[in-house]
């Protein structure tokens, strides 16, 4: 009895006939591994194959594997192996191996283009009518908490509110005038070298003025503070949400809504409209710079030129939009903080999401602010 595994090939005009011999076992791993790729180039060029086993002394799983991918090679080629001679207590370990890894790939049905785009616009539909339902659930969630704190003003957490008011408010400060003043400039700059070419210099003026005071003023107070506050909020919640600290809470009896979210929500709804002032008086200084160095105006008549420009309304448009917008922003926020699953991953999925939602709200609800006070006169 051989005591090394043998592999002979004996060609018989088109067929190659296999017989391996000795112990094909795990002991014998790299004699087998050697042996299974020698036969490669006479079993490529080989027609027929035929795999007579009545010469194996031991077979294990390891030394049945390989005489199957030997089979499985040929049966690529288009050459299926015939197996012969195999012994009885060796016959169910082949049928186990011939299972192994053996598929059939699933078939890929070609959909059509507009089903496939119909299929989209309503996952796109769910996952739309989904936000929504979560925004009104928070929003309601928000407006029980509110009364609450109405008729026991005591449960109002005074401390979290400070806090919350001094991180995106007060230390915002900074970063909002730094970017509305550069913007009230640019807006000036490039009004006085388009309107100079048509003598118009000084509507350079009222279109600073309007533009910041109504529109821009809040708009990217909004939008910074969306990304800056409402993303810390979304990963604040997100990580107590991780680490079960929500749940430890309502284990607790304390509602996270009263505890986490109004406070925070509260301290935007405050904050941003006195962010907003803040911004757009930086904005209208930035631009009277510009007017000065710029525009050859000086300072006297550009305030005189502005307080022709504007009015109390335009200042009342841009303030009375804040609040709604650091509500959006706070329940975005939050809701999208509380949706976070146990993962890193999530959590920055979930703050990118919050983001790009409240920025996206934003805007939109300015939109519906401007056509509504468009059709009021204001």
């Amino acid at each position: 009895m051989n005591s090394e595994p043998l592999l002979l090939a004996a060609p018989s005009g088109n067929r190659l006939e296999l017989r391996p011999e000795g112990p094909w076992i795990a002991a014998n791993v790299a004699a087998l591994e050697t042996l299974s790729r020698s036969i490669g180039p006479e079993l490529s060029q080989s027609r027929a194959v035929t795999l007579d086993m009545s010469g194996i002394s031991a077979l294990d799983t390891l030394g049945a594997w390989v005489l199957e991918k030997l089979s499985r090679q040929a049966a690529a080629s288009g050459r299926p192996a015939d197996i012969v001679g195999v012994a009885d207590q060796f016959s169910g370990l082949l049928e186990e191996v011939r299972q192994v890894n053996r598929y059939t790939p699933a078939q890929v049905v070609a959909l059509n283009p507009i089903l496939l785009r119909l299929n989209d616009l309503g996952k796109a539909t769910i996952g739309a009518r989904e936000d929504v339902t979560i925004f009104l659930q928070m929003l309601g969630a928000l407006f029980m908490a509110l009364l609450g704190v109405l008729r026991r003003p005591r449960s109002l957490r005074l401390t979290s509110l400070v806090y919350q008011l001094n991180r995106i408010g007060f230390q915002a400060i900074p970063i909002v005038v730094l970017i509305t003043f550069l913007i009230g400039a640019i807006i000036a700059q490039q009004g006085f070298f388009h309107f100079r070419r048509f003598g118009a210099e000084s509507y350079t003026v009222d279109m600073v003025g309007i533009l910041v005071l109504r529109e821009l003023g809040v708009l990217i107070v909004a939008i910074m503070v969306a990304g800056r506050s409402g993303s810390a909020y979304t990963a604040e919640l997100g990580s107590m949400k991780m680490r079960e600290e929500i749940d430890a809470l309502s284990t607790m009896g304390l509602d996270p809504v009263d505890v986490l979210i109004l406070p925070r929500v509260a301290a935007l709804v405050i904050a941003l409209p006195i962010l907003t002032f803040i911004g757009s008086i930086a904005a209208l200084y930035g631009g009277g710079l510009v007017a000065q160095f710029y525009g050859d105006m000086g300072p006297a008549i550009y305030v005189a030129r502005l307080h022709e420009a504007i009015s109390v309304t335009h200042f009342e448009v841009g303030i009375l939009k804040a609040p709604f917008m650091a509500l959006v922003i706070g329940i975005v926020a939050c809701s999208e903080g509380l949706r976070v699953k146990g993962s890193a991953e999530s959590l920055g999925r979930q703050t990118t999401t919050s983001v790009v939602k409240s920025i996206f709200l934003v805007i939109v609800l300015d939109g519906l602010f401007a056509i509504f006070f468009a059709s009021i006169g204001m």
